[in-house]
């Protein structure tokens, strides 16, 4: 395998780890149960460490935790309970699939990909998430939360199967909107440090 197709392929799980973080911000168990799905139709090769993901009883038990996840992001005051909790979830989530997806690096690499990309994309995303669930509540009392969690639902699978599909496209994506996030929390940290304009206008 020459340079060219080694980088290619490291890139490819790169994006696959971040897709799969991505989507871990959204819901904790969604990228578990499509690399499992993945794997279990032959999508996917897993690792001998890991082929049990693909197997039966893994993919029937990522199935219920998926749904009783649905139902519990489905009751109003029950989600925002779930946001405190799912954060470090969410993190080690977005962690363990990275190093899934990294495994061909030497383990001190892996890991520490895994743990800085991989936990703190899924964070990042769980964070935002969260945040906005709970000024959908504060506002709305909790009337478009099941709207948030419907979304949420949709994009972790969408996000989940591009990221197996176009790792790549899924790297470009996820890089461009960490840039754009930094970008705007720049901003806004610059627009709070300028002065506040005097109320009064100065005497003549």
């Amino acid at each position: 395998m020459d340079l060219r197709a080694m980088d290619l392929q490291l890139l490819e799980s790169i994006g696959l780890g971040l897709g799969l973080g991505v989507a871990a911000g959204f819901r904790v168990v969604v990228p578990f149960w499509v690399l499992s799905a993945a794997a279990l139709f032959a999508h996917v090769e897993l690792v001998d460490s890991l082929a049990w993901l693909g197997g039966t009883p893994a993919f029937v038990s990522l199935s219920i935790a998926l749904v009783i996840e649905i139902l519990a992001y489905s009751v109003p005051w029950l989600d925002n309970v779930i946001d405190t909790v799912a954060l470090p979830v969410a993190a080690v989530a977005g962690t363990l699939l990275m190093a899934i997806a990294a495994n061909q690096l030497d383990p001190f690499a892996q890991w520490t990909v895994a743990i800085v990309a991989g936990g703190g994309v899924a964070a990042t995303v769980k964070g935002l998430n969260g945040l906005t669930r709970l000024v959908s509540t504060a506002t709305t009392g909790g009337a478009t939360n099941l709207v948030i969690a419907g979304i949420e639902l949709v994009g972790a699978v969408v996000i989940s199967v591009l990221a197996l599909l176009a790792p790549v496209v899924m790297f470009v994506l996820v890089l461009a909107f960490f840039i754009l996030l930094v970008r705007f929390a720049i901003k806004a940290f610059y627009r709070t440090q300028k002065p506040a304009p005097d109320s009064e206008s100065p005497p003549r």
